[in-house]
């Protein structure tokens, strides 16, 4: 990986830890993802994606193009020829492309027609979420010209950890209601609110660093400073502050 594009993948990956609204974690990795792999859109497909239902989003400029179509064009997007049907059959999601799985049938097939009429693209990169169970959930950069290359290829399964992280932090924060004027006032970051949401459902440090991703010296970092600012000093009474406080659901509400 280029240095550039290893400073450009690092400040996506500070700035979405550093966001508080989940619904805008894939737009700002949508609007970088392209240039760092080298295509000119993508569309991103979330929340057990399929051909009925799911999540689809768009890089910026690439949206308007899409106000228009009919059912017959987004069924086309959601059966997610040639890429849905190889991720179908196997547990390996490392990113491929269009052509390399259906070969010359991808030019004159439906979807690569749909995809020329509205944006102008010619190949297609799927780069499927590393722990998905449905074959499409993931991202799709498209661009026009030749195919991605090989280096291409190893830089999108790089970012593959930085997508599941992105994703892992947009369910969590999905999870919270609108804290309370108190709440707000305690300044927790957005990743110390993921770690003491985890603490809420009894997870341990090593447990919620392999859930988020980080070392178990990070996440106890994250707790000290999570007790710092509830005045705090123990699991247990940290959850019941935070649960008082509208930080966390309550056991009740809380997710299965």
């Amino acid at each position: 990986m280029g240095t550039t594009a290893y400073e450009r993948m690092l400040s996506v990956a500070v700035a979405a830890l550093h966001e508080r609204a989940p619904e805008r974690l894939w737009p700002l990795l949508a609007a970088e993802l392209p240039v760092l792999c080298g295509g000119d859109a993508l569309i991103y497909k979330l929340d057990d994606w399929n051909e009925r239902e799911g999540t689809l989003g768009l890089s910026p400029g690439a949206d308007a193009e899409f106000t228009s179509i009919g059912d017959e064009e987004t069924g086309l997007l959601r059966v997610g020829y040639p890429l849905a049907g190889h991720y179908a059959g196997r547990s390996d999601r490392t990113p491929v492309t269009a052509r390399r799985v259906a070969g010359r049938s991808w030019s004159g097939s439906p979807t690569a027609r749909l995809l020329d009429d509205l944006l102008d693209v010619d190949h297609v990169l799927g780069i499927p979420l590393p722990q998905s169970t449905t074959p499409v959930t993931g991202c799709m950069v498209y661009r026009s010209g030749r195919d991605f290359s090989d280096d291409e290829l190893v830089l999108a399964e790089r970012l593959q950890p930085l997508l599941a992280a992105v994703e892992q932090q947009r369910q969590l924060l999905r999870r919270l209601d609108t804290p309370s004027e108190e709440a707000a006032g305690l300044a927790l970051t957005p990743r110390e609110t993921t770690v003491l949401l985890l603490l809420g459902d009894a997870l341990t440090a090593v447990s919620i660093g392999r859930r988020l991703g980080i070392s178990e010296r990070t996440v106890h970092k994250h707790i000290a400073n999570i007790y710092r600012k509830l005045g705090t000093h123990d699991r247990v009474s940290t959850v019941l502050h935070a649960q008082r406080l509208g930080l966390v659901p309550t056991a009740s509400a809380a997710r299965p």
